[in-house]
């Protein structure tokens, strides 16, 4: 019953967090230098989302900058970038992982 209590908790919580933004900001015009930072914000958390798959071994947690998962991301990342298939990046990612590890 606890956990559920603080998984509700949690949850209220960040909802209440995300929709004080939408309330205090509406209608008011923001600055440009705000509006292009705020564009920013997806890749720059997804950057810290897959920054560390890439460039740490899972289980120890070492550091492994020229590993297969990091050739396997750039694999993708090229795949994505002159393709823009999902399914083709995937395999090539996937692929270049499997092969490698």
């Amino acid at each position: 019953m606890t956990i559920w209590l603080l998984i509700l908790g949690v949850g209220a919580g960040s909802l209440m967090l995300r929709a004080s933004f939408l309330v205090l900001l509406r209608g008011r015009k923001l600055p440009e230098g705000v509006i292009l930072s705020l564009g920013l914000v997806p890749a720059a958390v997804l950057a810290a989302l897959i920054a560390p798959e890439l460039l740490y071994t899972p289980g120890t947690g070492t550091f492994a900058p020229f590993g297969p998962r990091l050739a396997a991301g750039l694999l993708a990342a090229a795949v994505a970038w002159k393709t823009r298939n999902l399914l083709l990046t995937l395999i090539a990612g996937l692929g270049l992982l499997l092969i490698l590890d």
